[in-house]
């Protein structure tokens, strides 16, 4: 079994609501409008492009599996799903995690078990304050 690990920090923003329910958003934007449902974190470290080769490898495996973590002053909450031989990682703006298996270049998760909409609300709420510091760590795992 392999398994590599991506850990960076992002911070919130009034705007997240966190309220899509199909798809879950990191951006290394430093704003967020209204309209971003999906997206829970910003002034991210890291974009789909800013992975390592290391993951992008793993992560590209058919059937290896993903998993997000999500933690701010002490909560968390963690979405599992796959990766695909399909991803390209070339986004260089934002990390999308998806329940569907759509790819494009910002994906790194499909066939996601949650979506912005089914975090804890606990959790989003302190995702709402700019002032907190959100800790993210994707893991990517394959096997064989």
């Amino acid at each position: 079994m392999m398994r590599t690990a991506e850990v960076f920090k992002a911070r919130g923003h009034p705007n997240v609501k966190a309220t899509h329910r199909s798809t879950l958003e990191i951006t290394k934007d430093p704003y967020l409008s209204p309209r971003g449902d999906c997206i829970v974190a910003i002034a991210a470290e890291k974009a789909a492009r800013d992975l390592s080769l290391e993951f992008k490898k793993l992560a590209s495996r058919e059937g290896s599996v993903i998993t997000l973590m999500i933690e701010a002053e002490g909560l968390s909450d963690v979405v599992r799903g796959y990766g695909s031989a399909m991803m390209v990682f070339n986004d260089e703006r934002s990390i999308v995690f998806r329940k569907s298996s759509y790819i494009c270049g910002r994906t790194v998760m499909v066939k996601a078990d949650k979506a912005a909409a089914d975090l804890d609300r606990r959790l989003v709420e302190l995702l709402k304050d700019p002032s907190v510091e959100v800790m993210v760590i994707i893991e990517a795992e394959s096997v064989g």
